[in-house]
């Protein structure tokens, strides 16, 4: 069946799209070779034509569903463009996945959301996985390189880029942490802390904020990180490139500067900032371009904080990280240096001599402000042999000034990252190999682009042209392993576009040329590029704009950019004049000077060179391009000489939203990252490949002829030509068949055709036999049914005779005695309601007498009450109107009054010491007096005159009345005007009062809202009186469960500081043989270890006052000003100079003397070097007496804030009248309670440190008082039954007894047999009065048991029996110890106080525990997830459920090789068998055992969850009842031995609730109801990522439906979840283990059975 044939109604294609780029849309019609259109129906329904003139032309199909969500692209059956976009969209989108393979690709979509996907849990779970087993992740391609490395012993790379803001710094930070965590120690070492420590560093001084991106990397870098032969990290160097050096002088709009400049304005309040003068980035014009300031959801201070520390981890010292912030702030300064232009045409510049911004930048550099501010303005020229100086213009002066920053900060980066490499540079031999993170910056292009985006795009062609040979190379590799017959692939090289820039005549070669001209400029390089590219002979790659002569364009492998000629040589030579860094290289500050000193013999200087007065014969090799070219070079060679890994990221948006796709920009970024051509190049041979096994499994139904699963190979040989006649789209390998794209698409359409038939056949055959039945039983129960109905209708039919006669005699009857008595109840009513009638009657009469009385009553109250609440408010308001005009006439009167004061006032400030100006001003004004008296007189004249002119008008005026008054009456024309007045006032007046109306209703109302309000909050109050004691109430409750928990996290955090006191002593042993392996070498001879146990140095943990008093050091202020033993081993070991070495070992003391003063037993014939216990002894004494008197210091002060707080409660409680004070008073309470509890738990925490001080200057002067002390003592009673050791013997007793004690022998003796022996021995020293002999026997033996242990680190047995002793002995002391109260059922007490020895022995108790868990955990770790998710338990239940593609590995990754061998439950169940004899056999409580199987159980079910969470193949229903039943398996195993009342089985509860999610049904609401209440143990996340996961195991199951998911997030998010919110369990979570203590019975040497075995016959029996 050809491809063309799938054309049929119903088939999925793609069709283009405008907006989405491409839709689905479904044939309404089958295709037929020569139609020129189809029908098509689209997603939203519309039907459309596409027009096909071609069968070339037809749309691509689409794959099928159960393919959706596939978490390898190359996978579909159909590789093309839109089945690739839409995959990603749906993982994306639809299952929040956020990486996806493509072959060797790991595409990376950034989220711009946090996701709880990188915890170390999560590394864990990738740790030493296949990587087609998981899950897509960026530690997959991290663990797949590290195996890789450590497999094949060659060195790896990955290869991290995409657009600016896709992540490829975080995917590179991640990658980073990865190899820090799985290629370190059991902790994190310095080495790993350092490597992780550049991050913050670089992105500081590297990073800024762009358009794109709001930590935007604008450097590209290389690290390669080394591993020894062990696969441990030892060491790493960073290489960059192409530092965007114009960012630091010019920012683009909406851009920022780099990081480390905000972070120093952030800080500039700090005391050891202020001498910097910086000011707020506003200030500078470095920083203010872009018109940042702020990046949301940062903290530039807290930014600062943490980079200073990663500087301290890298070793560099406060006070050179301040030189380094000087510079930094001087290149800030000198920005705002201000050059003015001077001279008749301006081309003269100068800067003034008192510029503040010179002045801080000369004194922060140490240079002299003169002469920087002079060579900035000029520069000297040599001609005819002699040195002239030239002043610049202003704007050449601008650029210098530049220049001589961007060099400034160029310089400063490449120091940093020197001085980083210097503190990664490895401390422990030669690397053996090494895995490189390249993290460099995308194919680019802006609307306008210039020199740093075409070498960007240049490195980006060389990457991409790696990339495309490699995997062309991998996949003809392939072939060449399956010898295929096959033809050479075509793919695409970009060589042509490579050789344009930079082959002979090229870009970089025209410009270099343009760059040595004398007068070179941007038009005349842009002219060559025509002339060369464009005249003589077009090249393919190159064109030019119609519309300008400045520019070409250059057609990239990604996309066509379009350069900007202007620039390019200025950044192209990137030079600094010379008399500006012989300024700097005078500076006074050492590390300026170093910055540029260094540049003296070295040919070029940060990506640029230096111009002096006669130009370089070769300045061409210091140019920019040139040294940009040669480390690329350098990469690309590296790059080649190791094994690559790719990573691409993408940004699916350019608004930074979170989950939000934009098809347009992904599939642009797809096309230019290489992904498509990944594809095209596997699409272009044979993508789809299965091995013969699973193809015989997936399509056996096709073959004919004899099937057996042996004969695989031969039966798909023989049938598919049959299935696919043409033999060109497929081809037979060694192990697999290949397959041309669509291929599988037609052979699951034979396939589910033929089952299709074979259905019909089944379904006829079978419906015809039912349809036979059923005839046949519908036959014989319609004869049935006739004959029992015939014979129910008779006997009815009499039935109903009888039935009728006696229901007429009865219904006679009954009516009788119905009317009789309806008649009796008629009058009995009738009498009673006429009675009750008229009572009501006459009691309503009455009623309204009585009511109109009062209300006559009620009406004249109310009225007058009314009437003078009227008046009582009219005069009200009338008085606040008053008021109201009152104070605003008299605010206005103070205004002014003040006005008049103020400017008295002002004017006597302006005119103060101005006493001459004074009186001529009283000179005019006295002028002007006069002449006011003069104008007076001339006013005054003018005024009679116009008085009498005034009363002459008045006369005449007077007449005319008269005169008017002998005539008729005047006119209505002045009434009408009165009149208009008059009424004016009155609407005037009636306005006002409706006015003044208003506002009293107003008032009114307000008045009324007050008074609901207070209404309002005195029912709240008194509610919240009501809930106040529920309240206390329930935090009583919560409190105590708060006590409880916190109980448990103390001991967890306590075991915790065991587990790493453990740790830093094998840290201490290693280097301690490092040590001796130096002196070795120098000719030290050292008695051999094996000779004598305690012949060992003893370090400082070995002591018993190691738990206690070294442990908590490391919070103590000390802990800077007294060097751990550690770092001090560190710099005699690795510091080269002896001086150093000599003053170390001056202050030594002999380890014998310390020995002696604790009474410690030592063989006269060792004789080391004890500065080790000596450092920590004086660091312990030290810290002791600062701890004691801070301890006492903070208690007297906490009990005094206790009690005022009481004091200020009680009087508050007693005062508060009001609610609102009551409720401020208990939320007061609530706070000081919080704060008391914390501040009990620290009390207890330094009280517990202050008796650990106390116990250890005990420990140290206990020798010279024992004498003393025991003749104070009565002498103690003998007690029978006991062992004598002499003091000779005790060493000889230690080394039979424990340490060389051997697991053949040992295994044999009684449980507790060795600590029974020395609890007699030191029992018999104490009773003989000789405390000092008792407390180094049990310190000797504590002591041997711990080197046991160390020794014995992988043996379970061993390990066991240590434990009960050391817990057999533990009882054994605290039993007798002389604390205990001395009851008469109580054995005597010991006179010896070994308190501080009973606590040592507690902590190794639990130390031995945590090894012997942890030897079973490494068993157990390897044999997890093979036996209980990938182990067939029951046979046959996969082998028919094998899922199309995804049950094969991906392509690229090497499955893991199935042996016969391959672990099961039972070896799991033999492994904790193992556990369970051990334990049982020394006999432990049971209690302890419960409590190591319960965690062995939680890691059992943590590392199978987590592998279940991130494998697809796992998430299906056969694998679900796979693993359900191992898990009853072991449930059965645990209850068999009585371990499931301690907890082991509960732990089990996510596991199988999980596996239930696998089984149920998952399509209906109440599907979703049930899942919701029945995964209690499971969080919101692992629900749906189990959903999300889910995958058919066969063609009759389905994929859970998006609706059914987003169903199930609704209903997890509305219960109340108990559960944390991560996606995976953390396997290092230990639950706190308490040994239980039970008293031994009586212990006596009489019942004792000592082997002779054991050597120790010396003992005597007393």
């Amino acid at each position: 069946m050809a491809t063309l044939e799938l054309y049929t109604k119903g088939a999925g294609v793609w069709v283009p799209d405008p907006e989405a780029v491409w839709v689905s849309a479904s044939l309404l019609r089958d295709y037929k070779p020569g139609d020129e259109q189809l029908l098509l129906r689209l997603q939203n329904g519309n039907e459309v034509h596409y027009s096909v003139d071609s069968p070339s032309d037809l749309p691509p199909l689409g794959n099928p569903d159960i393919l959706e969500g596939e978490n390898d692209l190359t996978a579909l059956s159909f590789l093309h463009e839109p089945a690739v976009l839409h995959n990603l969209r749906v993982r994306f989108l639809d299952y929040s996945s956020i990486y996806t393979y493509c072959g060797i690709v790991l595409v990376a979509i950034n989220p711009y959301d946090q996701l709880s996907i990188y915890g170390e849990e999560v590394i864990d779970a990738y740790s030493g996985q296949d990587m087609g087993d998981m899950e897509p992740h960026i530690f997959s391609v991290a663990e797949d390189a590290y195996r890789t490395m450590t497999r094949e012993e060659r060195n790896q790379s990955i290869i991290i880029s995409g657009e600016s803001g896709s992540g490829k710094t975080v995917s590179a930070k991640f990658t980073m942490r990865y190899f820090a965590v799985v290629g370190g120690a059991a902790q994190q070492t310095s080495v790993e802390e350092r490597v992780l420590a550049s991050n913050p560093i670089m992105e500081s001084i590297g990073n800024a904020k762009t358009t794109r991106n709001d930590n935007s990397s604008r450097f590209g870098k290389y690290i390669e990180i080394g591993f020894g032969r062990k696969g441990d990290i030892i060491g790493a160097n960073m290489r960059t490139y192409l530092l965007e050096k114009s960012r630091v002088v010019f920012q683009a709009s909406s851009e920022r500067n780099y990081h480390i400049f905000y972070q120093l304005c952030a800080a500039r309040d700090l005391p050891e900032m202020r001498s910097l003068r910086l000011e707020p980035p506003e200030h500078f014009h470095y920083t203010k371009q872009g018109g940042e300031m702020q990046i949301p959801g940062t903290d530039d201070l807290s930014d600062l904080e943490r980079t200073r520390r990663a500087f301290t981890v890298l070793g560099v010292q406060p006070e050179q990280q301040m030189e380094l912030f000087r510079i930094l702030s001087a290149v800030l300064h000198l920005g705002n240096v201000n050059i003015q232009a001077s001279g008749r045409s301006a081309d003269r510049s100068y800067i003034n001599a008192d510029d503040r911004s010179l002045a801080v930048f000369s004194k922060l550099l140490g240079v002299e402000g003169s002469q920087m501010a002079h060579w900035l303005c000029s520069r000297r020229l040599a001609v005819g042999g002699e040195m002239l100086v030239k002043p610049m213009t202003g704007q050449q002066a601008l650029e210098a000034r530049d220049a001589l920053s961007k060099h400034i900060y160029g310089q400063l980066f490449t120091w940093t990252v020197q001085r980083l490499n210097s503190a990664l540079r490895s401390q422990k031999g030669k690397t053996k190999s090494f895995i490189g993170v390249l993290d460099i910056y995308g194919f680019e292009t802006f609307d306008q682009n210039s020199f740093e985006q075409f070498c960007i795009n240049y490195a980006n062609e060389k990457l991409q042209q790696q990339f495309n040979r490699h995997v062309f190379h991998l996949e003809q590799e392939e072939y060449v392993r399956e010898e295929l017959a096959w033809n050479r692939i075509e793919f695409s090289d970009n060589q042509e576009c490579i050789n344009l820039i930079e082959g002979p005549l090229g870009i970089f070669d025209l410009l270099d040329e343009e760059c040595r001209m004398p007068k070179g400029s941007d038009e005349n390089w842009a002219r060559k590029l025509y002339d060369q590219h464009l005249a003589s002979k077009s090249h393919p790659h190159f064109g030019k704009p119609r519309m300008t002569n400045s520019a070409f364009i250059v057609f990239h492998f990604a996309d066509t950019v379009q350069y900007e000629c202007g620039g390019f040589l200025d950044k192209n030579r990137d030079t600094v004049f010379e008399e500006l860094i012989n300024i700097l290289k005078a500076s006074q500050s050492e590390l300026v000077a170093e910055l540029f000193q260094q540049q003296g013999g070295a040919p070029s200087v940060a990506n640029g060179s230096v111009r002096s007065g006669k130009r370089a014969a070769r300045e061409h090799k210091l140019t920019v391009g040139y040294q940009f070219r040669q480390s690329l070079q350098m990469l690309m060679d590296t790059l080649n000489s190791t094994t690559p890994h790719y990573v691409r990221c993408i940004k699916p948006n350019d608004q930074k939203a979170a989950f939000m796709f934009d098809p347009q920009r992904t599939v642009q970024q797809l096309r230019a990252c290489g992904v498509l051509e990944t594809i095209r190049i596997s699409a272009a041979g044979y993508p789809s490949r299965w091995t013969y096994e699973e193809f015989f499994s997936r399509y056996r139904l096709l073959l004919r002829g004899p099937q057996s699963q042996d004969q695989a190979q031969a039966s798909c040989r023989r049938a598919l030509p049959q299935l696919i006649p043409d033999t060109d789209q497929y081809c037979f390998g060694k192990t697999k068949v290949f397959f041309r794209a669509g291929q599988v698409a037609v052979l699951e359409r034979l396939r589910s055709e033929r089952l299709c038939a074979a259905a019909v056949t089944i379904q006829r055959h079978a419906k015809g036999w039912l349809a036979r039945i059923r005839y046949s039983r519908v036959l014989w129960a319609a004869a049935t049914i006739q004959r029992f109905t015939r014979g129910a209708l008779a006997r009815r039919r009499a039935l109903t005779l009888r039935y009728t006669k006696a229901a007429i005699v009865i219904q006679k009857t009954y009516r009788m005695v119905v009317v009789r008595q309806l008649f009796l109840m008629i009058r009995d009513a009738t009498v009673t309601i006429q009675a009750f009638t008229r009572g009501t009657l006459a009691r309503r009469r009455y009623r309204q007498l009585m009511a109109e009385r009062a209300a006559v009553l009620l009406q004249a109250t109310v009225r007058g009450w009314l009437a003078r609440r009227a008046y009582r408010r009219v005069r009200a308001a009338v008085i606040f109107m008053q008021c109201c005009v009152r104070r605003k006439a008299s605010r206005r009167e103070l205004l002014r009054l003040k006005a008049e004061a103020r400017s008295v006032e002002r004017y006597r400030e302006l005119n103060k010491g101005m006493e001459v100006k004074l009186m001529q001003l009283q000179l005019r004004v006295d002028q002007q007096a006069r002449e006011s008296a003069a104008l007076r007189e001339t006013l005054h004249s003018e005024r009679e005159a116009a008085s009498a002119e005034l009363e002459a008008l008045r006369g005449i005026i007077q007449k005319l009345e008269n005169q008017k008054l002998e005539k008729p009456p005047p006119s209505p024309a002045v009434s009408k005007k009165e009149v208009e007045e008059k009424r004016r006032a009155e609407e005037k007046a009636a306005q006002e009062i409706l006015r003044l109306t208003q506002e009293m209703q107003a008032l009114q109302k307000d008045k009324e809202n007050i008074s609901k309000e207070k209404e309002d909050l005195t029912a709240r109050l008194h509610e919240k009186e009501r809930t106040q004691n529920e309240c206390i109430q329930k935090a009583v409750l919560e409190g105590s469960a708060a006590l409880q928990s916190e109980l448990d996290e103390e001991k967890m955090k306590y075991q915790g500081l065991l587990r790493e006191l453990t740790r830093l002593e094998q840290r201490y042993d290693n280097l301690r043989e490092m040590n001796l392996l130096t002196e070795r070498s120098r000719g030290h001879r050292r008695t051999d270890s094996a000779q004598s146990l305690i012949s060992e140095p003893l370090s400082p943990c070995s002591t018993p006052l190691s738990p206690q008093s070294l442990t908590p050091l490391s919070g103590s202020p000390f802990a800077s000003a007294f060097p751990s033993p550690e770092e001090r081993r560190r710099i005699s070991v690795t510091s080269p100079t002896p001086e150093r070495r000599i003053s170390v070992l001056s202050s030594e003391t002999p380890l014998d003397q310390l020995m002696e003063k604790v009474d410690v037993a030592k063989d006269p014939a060792v004789k080391k070097k004890g500065e080790d216990l000596e450092y920590a002894y004086d660091a312990v004494r030290v810290a002791n007496k600062f701890l004691e008197s801070q301890l006492q210091k903070q208690q007297t002060e906490w009990k005094d804030e206790l009690q005022d707080l009481r004091n200020q409660l009680s009087h508050k409680i007693c005062s508060g009248s009001s609610p609102a004070k009551k409720r401020d008073v208990w939320q007061l309470l609530e706070a000081r309670e919080f704060e008391c509890m914390r501040l009990r738990r620290e009390l207890k925490e330094l009280r517990h440190t202050a008796t650990l001080r106390h116990q250890l200057t005990q420990v140290s002067l206990s020798a010279p008082t024992t004498e003393t002390f025991c003749a104070a003592r009565p002498k103690p009673a003998a007690v029978p039954g006991l062992l004598e050791c002499r003091k000779r013997d005790e060493t000889k007793l230690i080394r039979n007894l424990i340490a060389d004690l051997r697991s053949e022998g040992a295994l044999a003796l009684p449980p507790g047999l060795p600590a029974s022996v020395i609890f007699l021995c030191v029992r018999q020293a104490d009773c003989s009065g000789d405390e000092g002999r008792a407390r180094s026997l049990c310190s000797a033996a504590l002591i041997a048991i711990k080197a046991a242990l160390k020794k014995q680190t992988s043996d379970l047995d061993m390990t066991a029996l240590w434990l009960k002793n050391v817990a057999l002995l533990h009882d054994l002391l605290t039993q007798h110890s002389p604390k205990r109260s001395l009851d008469s059922d109580e054995p005597v007490p010991m006179m010896t106080d070994l308190s501080d020895l009973i606590r040592s022995l507690s902590d190794l108790c639990i130390q031995a525990y945590q090894q012997l868990l942890s030897i079973t955990e490494a068993q157990l770790q390897k044999l997890i997830v093979p036996a209980l998710l990938e182990s067939d338990t029951i046979a046959g239940l996969s082998g028919s459920a094998v899922k199309l593609v995804v049950s094969r590995k991906r392509a690229g990754s090497e499955p893991r090789p199935l042996s016969a061998d391959a672990p099961t439950m039972a070896s799991v169940l033999r492994q904790l068998g193992v556990l369970h004899a051990a334990l049982s056999r020394q006999a432990l409580p049971q209690s302890l055992v419960e409590q190591a199987f319960r965690q062995m159980t939680y890691l059992i079910c943590a590392s199978a969850l987590n592998n279940l969470l991130l494998r697809k193949d796992m998430c299906c229903w056969s694998r679900g009842m796979q693993i359900r039943y191992n898990v009853s398996v072991l449930e059965e195993w645990l209850r068999s031995r009585g371990l499931a009342a301690g907890g082991a089985v509960a732990t089990l509860e996510p596991l199988i609730q999980a596996v239930q999610l696998l089984q149920v049904g998952k399509k209906t609401d109440a599907d979703a109801q049930a899942i919701v209440q029945t995964c209690t143990a499971l969080s919101s996340k692992q629900i749906m990522k189990i959903l999300t996961l889910y995958t058919p195991h066969s063609d009759l199951d389905e994929k859970v439906s998006l609706n059914f998911i987003r169903t199930v997030q609704e209903l997890v998010r509305s219960r109340s979840d108990s559960q944390p919110p991560q996606l995976l369990m953390d396997v290092r979570r230990a639950f706190p283990v308490t040994v239980p203590y039970s008293p031994p019975p009586a212990l006596s040497a009489d019942e004792l059975v000592i082997p002779d075995s054991l050597k120790i016959s010396f003992l005597r029996r007393s």
